[in-house]
Formats: structure tokens, sequence, C-alpha cells
């Protein structure tokens, strides 16, 4: 049964989880899609994806199909991925390339700026230049592509500005995918997002991840008065390297920056600690033990930028209780396989922690949808982060939802 969603928001007990319906309601997975992830910015993937002119990708998020594509002029561009013709699909894979695009059905043809360059027998009154690919909003920060469905796309200048200080030291532009993971996790999308916003679950089903990342809860979240000394002084010393450090987050904690340690004498996200690329590392940071950048989008990416390489996560919605978690680990993009790293030394880490994530989440999903399940309170000291992406969502879906009359007030 469908309940509306903002009577369950105004009910809502601060401080506590969600109630089942977010988790299970196909009417609020509907909304979250129409107010969240159509009209919020997107990460799809790292720009490297896209090396050469042509070259492209495709993302399906709901019913929205995109291509992203790489222009003559270098520009990276995002299309509906729909012919103005009869609407097929023109790109089919998931990734390629293509001199001019071209729809299979009836050959449609279109340039990689989305303008269409051939039509056959439309007549002579058939005007090309008004049967252009339909665009969608596209930003590249730093090596990472960025989408928005809405016609009207919100701010993004603001996250831009402060990212690419942070992001700018790891020098994605010169970056290649190692690995790529694609896994569905039988959980609603704001599961996989509250797993993976605490570390209170790491100790008993991590035992990977714990090696080299922190269980101390000051680690997964920080508040302005919240900043104990070995992170301060962490932070002080990496900026002192030159890389931007300290925890940064808007007031709609939409998302977050911040540089933090590892596990003493830890490098990087491996089984020994050690870096997961000898020799040619991705960047310019020499600091060998900056710890790790971390960095969160909300609603769709976080990401973990360490000194010789990084992870991208995507999160996109599939159902009400299905979400697809896309990662890639990123190296340098003359860094070679067997030489300067070995993919199962590089990925270990997280493709374990993925697999035991999905388990927890997968477990979750069953739990929430019994009608016996009432929410219960987080823990001040290890879920705040889970209270802070919760807030998010519900303050920004409520005013979505009301009457423009009375959101306007």
């Amino acid at each position: 049964m469908s309940f509306p969603t903002t009577d369950l928001l105004s009910r809502r007990v601060p401080g506590h989880a969600l109630e089942r319906a977010f988790y299970t309601d196909p009417a609020i997975y509907a909304q979250d899609l129409e107010q969240i992830y159509y009209k919020e910015w997107l990460f799809v993937s790292p720009a490297c994806e896209l090396p050469e002119t042509g070259n492209y990708i495709t993302y399906k998020v709901g019913d929205y199909r995109v291509a992203i594509v790489r222009g003559v002029d270098g520009e990276v561009r995002a299309f509906h991925n729909s012919c103005r013709h009869r609407g097929s699909v023109i790109c089919k894979e998931v990734k390629g390339s293509a001199a001019k695009l071209v729809c299979p059905y009836h050959q449609w043809t279109y340039d990689l700026d989305g303008s269409l360059l051939w039509a056959r027998d439309m007549g002579d009154d058939f005007k090309p230049e008004d049967y252009g690919l339909k665009s969608v909003h596209c930003r590249v920060l730093s090596g990472l592509i960025y989408i928005c469905l809405a016609e009207n796309a919100p701010d993004f200048d603001t996250f831009t500005e402060i990212a690419q200080p942070y992001l700018a030291p790891h020098d994605l532009s010169n970056a290649k995918v190692a690995y790529e993971s694609r896994i569905v996790e039988n959980g609603n999308w704001k599961l996989v997002w509250e797993n993976n916003r605490e570390c209170y679950h790491c100790s008993s089903n991590h035992p990977s991840l714990i090696r080299t990342f922190p269980e101390d809860p000051r680690v997964s979240f920080l508040g302005e008065n919240n900043i104990p000394d070995f992170i301060a002084e962490h932070f002080a010393a990496c900026e002192a390297a030159g890389l931007p450090s300290a925890y940064v987050v808007p007031k709609n904690g939409q998302f977050r920056l911040s540089r933090m340690p590892l596990v003493e004498g830890a490098k990087s996200f491996t089984m020994d600690g050690s870096f997961g690329v000898h020799g040619k590392r991705l960047g310019h940071v020499t600091k060998e033990d900056a710890g790790v950048l971390n960095k969160f989008h909300y609603p769709s990416n976080w990401a973990y930028f360490l000194p010789d390489h990084c992870m991208t996560f995507r999160v996109t919605p599939i159902s009400p209780t299905e979400t697809e978690l896309v990662t890639c680990w990123l190296v340098d993009k003359d860094a070679v396989e067997g030489v300067d790293y070995h993919i199962p030394h590089l990925t270990k880490v997280w493709m374990d922690t993925n697999t035991e994530d999905r388990r927890v989440v997968e477990d979750n999903q069953r739990g929430v949808s019994s009608p016996a399940y009432v929410p219960g309170p987080y823990s001040p000291v290890h879920e705040a982060s889970v209270r802070g992406f919760v807030d998010w969502y519900c303050e920004t879906i409520g005013p979505r939802l009301l009457p423009a009359s009375v959101a306007a007030e």
C-alpha cells in the first residue's frame, strides 16, 4: 500500500531511520527518481573512459537513456539516446566508438555534436537543423563527468570551485581505468548510501578494509567542532605539502571533501597497506602518508583518492529494491599492468568490501521489508553521517512534493 510521502516525512522521528515505505514502496521509488535523480547532478563516469574523438558511453537511469560522447573539438557532450525520427536507441553498447552517431533503425546520421547530418527521403520542407539530438546538461569536473536531466540544472559551480583544488593533485586527466566492477545489490538505493556512510558495521563485516581504513568514527564523520588533534595535525601536514585536506561540507550536506589518515603505516587500500601501484603512480602526490581524499556527492557518487591510484563509485537505482554499483579503479595512463600494478593486489580490498556490503544491504532490505519493522535510533557516535544523508534526502525531496504555492512560502 502506498502512503503520501509528505505524511511520512511529517511524522518522521529525528535521529531515527526511515519508515518501511521509503525502502519498498513503488510510488516513493518513482518520486525518488522524479524529484532526486531527474533533478540533481549525477556522476556518470571518469572522463578517461572517453580518451579519443568519437568514444562514447551510455547511461540509463529510470526511464532515461543518455549517450555521452567525446566530440571532434575534444568537448564531452551528453544527449538523450533517442533518435529524433521515431525514437530508436542510437548507441546500443555500454561503451563504444563511432565517427558519426547512426540510428540503426533508418540510418538517420548525427554528428558528434548532436546535429543531424543526413536523413533519407524526408521531403523538400524537411529542415535537418530542427532535428538534432536533444542535449543533456554535462560538466567535466577535474576528470569526472556529471550530467543533469532537468531542464534547468541546479548550481554546479559552487561544488566545482570547492572540489577542483582537492582533486587537482590526483591529475585524472592522465588516468585510465585499470579495472571496473559492476554489481547489482538487491536493496533500495538509500540503503546502499546509508551503509556507505558509517563504519559501525566494519569490524564485524569488513576484515579486508579495516587493515587500512580506521574504524574511528571521527574519520567517517566530522563536525565543525569535532576535529580531534590527530586529524587536525594530518590536515596541516597535507596542506603544507600542497594538498587541500580540511573537512568541507555545504549547509545542505549534499557533498563532502576531506583528506583523512589511514591506519598507521598504511599507504593505500591494499591487503598489506602498501601502494597498489608501484612505479608510475597517478597524480602528483609525493607525501606517501597523505591518506585518502574522501569525496561524496549525493545522490550518485562517492570516491577515494590515494597517492597512487583512485576509485570512483556510481550509485544508480534500478527498482525499489535494486541498485547498481559501478566501481572504477583508476591508474596513470602510462602505468603497465603486470609491471606497475597487479589487478588482484590493486582491487582485492574493495572487491571484498563491495561483496560484503552487498550482503549487508540485502540483509537490511529483507529486514526493513517486514511489516514488523519499526525505525530505530541512530548511534550518535557512529551514525552521524547516516543521519546526515537521511536529513539531506528528506530536506531535499520534502519541499519538492509540496504544491508550488506552499513550497514558495
